[in-house]
Formats: structure tokens, sequence, C-alpha cells
């Protein structure tokens, strides 16, 4: 989710279209929450992980 979010970010400030730039940025957000939670042990939706 992460290299996802980075990949639309990067795709939305070089093509100037303000949905990637901001789906990107949401991906990004969701996705550093996720690997924080899930690296502290912290189960996610049931799973020490959430991949």
């Amino acid at each position: 989710m992460l290299v996802l979010g980075v990949i639309l970010l990067l795709l939305g400030i070089l093509l100037n279209v303000s949905i990637l730039y901001t789906i990107g940025i949401i991906l990004l957000v969701v996705g550093a929450v996720l690997f924080i939670l899930g690296s502290v042990g912290r189960p996610v939706g049931g799973r020490k992980h959430y991949w």
C-alpha cells in the first residue's frame, strides 16, 4: 500500500492530476498507520500483520 501510494503521488505530481495526488496521499497515510500498528505487534483486523 505504501508503494502504491508513492507511485500515485508521483504520477499525480508529474501529470498534474489532482485526484491521483489526493489518492496517493491517502494511501500513504493509511499504509503508514497499518505498517506502524503491525510492526509494534498490535493485531490489525485479527492479524499480527496487515498483509
